[in-house]
């Protein structure tokens, strides 16, 4: 008598497979760096077929974000720079002021933003997925000479505003309401952004 064939998906006796695919897959990303690792790989040691992971994710960039936590689809941002140049700047301000100022949004940026500063390992992999997704796509979008760096440059005053207000509650900018805070960031991202 021969043994029934292995089917793939769910294994059984498991009641939290999406946890333990996370759980690989933060691992996986951790030993081989985004680019490296691979859904197929996630699924081998999550002990599941790469369609489950599918199932529940998607893709291996949705894998990502999840695994880090991470809340922002980076193609929110590039819908919010597509459209108008001349409206860019303020596009882009209302949207990540919008963002961080939803207090459960917030605290899950908030933990990516501390891990992050505080683990290289955590950095390289951030910065492996957002090159391609998001800092090289905006450059596509926006044109012009010096495109990245000018990318790189914004994303350098988000950043800044994010520690400043976010992380360690500078004044006056803490305590700034969100519709000053935009007319504050706009113009920046705008000379940046549109020249």
């Amino acid at each position: 008598m021969t043994a029934p064939a292995k089917r793939p998906g769910r294994r059984p006796g498991s009641a939290d497979t999406r946890g333990e695919i996370l759980d690989a897959a933060r691992a996986e990303f951790a030993t081989r760096g985004y680019e490296k690792a691979t859904v197929r790989g996630i699924a081998r040691a999550a002990g599941v077929d790469s369609a489950l992971v599918h199932h529940y994710f998607g893709s291996k960039d949705r894998v990502f974000l999840a695994a880090l936590e991470f809340p922002v689809d980076p193609a929110m941002v590039l819908g919010l720079v597509a459209g108008d140049p001349a409206g860019i700047g303020e596009r882009l301000a209302r949207g990540v002021v919008g963002v961080w100022e939803e207090p459960q949004t917030r605290e899950r940026l908030l933990a990516v933003v501390r891990t992050v500063a505080s683990n290289e390992e955590m950095a390289a992999l951030l910065r492996g997925f957002a090159r391609p997704r998001l800092i090289a796509p905006l450059a596509a979008q926006i044109g012009g000479p010096d495109a990245e760096a000018r990318v790189e440059m914004a994303m350098a005053q988000i950043v800044g505003l994010t520690m400043t207000r976010y992380v360690i509650a500078v004044e006056p900018i803490a305590s700034l309401s969100p519709e000053k805070l935009v007319g504050l960031l706009a113009p920046a991202l705008q000379r940046l952004l549109a020249g």
